[in-house]
């Protein structure tokens, strides 16, 4: 009986990874293809003591290959006590940055603003953006993270999309920027096998996964979906509900742009502690998913995984035969590679596949551990407490 079950969950759940493999190479990627630049962007950044993370967000603005008068940048301080707004104000008025053009004010079209959260509710983060949107003068919404680091082309390869297809709301790629050390990359890992589901998924018409930190949607769109409501009080949730919405109202208007030229980069974690509170609050959001697909998939993520801490106990009390455990434990391990090396493939991160078999050994626990955790323990962000 234990045998038939282990087999059952393994075979399902190779057919699962197998089918976002398949769905990740069916998303084309996009080239850029040198047209006029049209579409005029509001880029939203909700920040929280970020003074360490901003220069890098903010040189990166500067950056930005795209008609200055097309596009601005909304900063929304949600109470930092930090110097982050001291900071972003220098860089506005060049005294930090002496060297960045001036169409970088507060006073040209496409300039910086900073502005403070007005909370409303126990989601500050969607707070941040809602108050934003009020103000932003633009149709198109891009929203990403203040440890964010933004490609050159990013607005042109989201202009240039968006004029080649009818699109009202578009997820684009996220990677870590960091692989020093085996954490690193044990992050990294994590998030490339997140990216490849989020990829394949979008392909087979069935997206539930998303990243806020390279996200952009249609504002009147937003205005008529009602933003935010009816999740405000999940503080986390930002990104997969709305795209739940967007979802709800015309699936085919929801895309993922598959460009190598459009991936956000952001930092990883600098430790295990940080690296929990993290995976607490993403589980709190997957965890209020109203998408029944999700929810199969994270139960097949979640009994795959139990399976790998239990084939131990499962072959010494011999409930399981050990040629058996083996094989199941061969097929998990080569369909999760799989997905992983195609994901690090496009995103350029083949080097974190050296840390791949020892991540294997050890994800199974990690995510079994925050499963268990979720259940019962309120999670801490930006310095403040949520319940979950």
């Amino acid at each position: 009986m234990i045998s038939t079950i282990a087999i059952i969950i393994i075979v399902v759940y190779l057919f699962l990874i197998g089918i976002f493999i398949y769905g990740f190479d069916m998303v084309n990627g996009f080239e850029l293809q040198d047209l006029e630049p049209k579409n005029q962007f509001s880029i939203v950044i909700p920040f929280r003591n970020e003074a360490d993370n901003l220069p890098q967000l903010l040189d990166s603005i500067s950056r930005l290959n795209y008609p200055k008068n097309l596009f601005e940048v909304i900063l929304v301080d949600d109470a930092s006590s930090d110097n982050s707004v001291g900071l972003i104000r220098d860089f506005i008025s060049n005294k930090s940055l002496g060297s960045t053009s001036n169409l970088l004010s507060e006073h040209n079209q496409g300039g910086i603003k900073v502005i403070q959260n007005i909370r409303v509710s126990n989601a500050p983060k969607k707070d941040a953006i809602n108050s934003a949107i009020t103000i932003s003068k633009y149709e198109w919404i891009i929203t990403t993270d203040a440890d964010c680091i933004l490609p050159t082309y990013w607005l042109d390869v989201f202009d240039e999309y968006i004029q080649t297809t009818d699109s009202d709301c578009i997820a684009a790629p996220v990677t870590y920027n960091v692989q020093q050390s085996f954490f690193d990359r044990f992050q990294t890992l994590d998030i490339l096998s997140l990216q490849g589901i989020t990829i394949g998924s979008f392909s087979i018409r069935k997206p539930f996964l998303c990243n806020g930190a390279n996200f952009a949607y249609r504002k009147s769109v937003f205005k008529a979906l009602e933003g935010f409501d009816g999740n405000t009080e999940i503080a986390s949730g930002d990104d997969v509900f709305l795209l739940q919405k967007f979802i709800e109202k015309d699936a085919k208007k929801v895309r993922y742009l598959k460009s190598q030229k459009v991936i956000v980069t952001t930092r990883p974690v600098l430790n295990f502690q940080e690296l929990i509170q993290q995976r607490l609050r993403w589980a709190s959001k997957t965890s209020k998913s109203s998408n029944n697909f999700s929810k199969l998939v994270g139960l097949l993520v979640v009994l795959a995984n139990l399976f790998c801490i239990l084939i131990i106990p499962l072959v010494l009390f011999n409930l399981l035969m050990l040629k058996t455990a083996l094989a199941l434990c061969v097929i998990k391990f080569s369909i999760d590679f799989l997905l992983i090396y195609k994901a690090t493939r496009f995103f350029k991160q083949k080097n974190v596949l050296f840390s791949f078999l020892f991540s294997s050994l050890l994800y199974p626990f990690f995510s079994i551990y925050i499963v268990v955790l979720s259940l019962f323990k309120s999670y801490k962000w930006k310095g403040r407490t949520f319940r979950k």
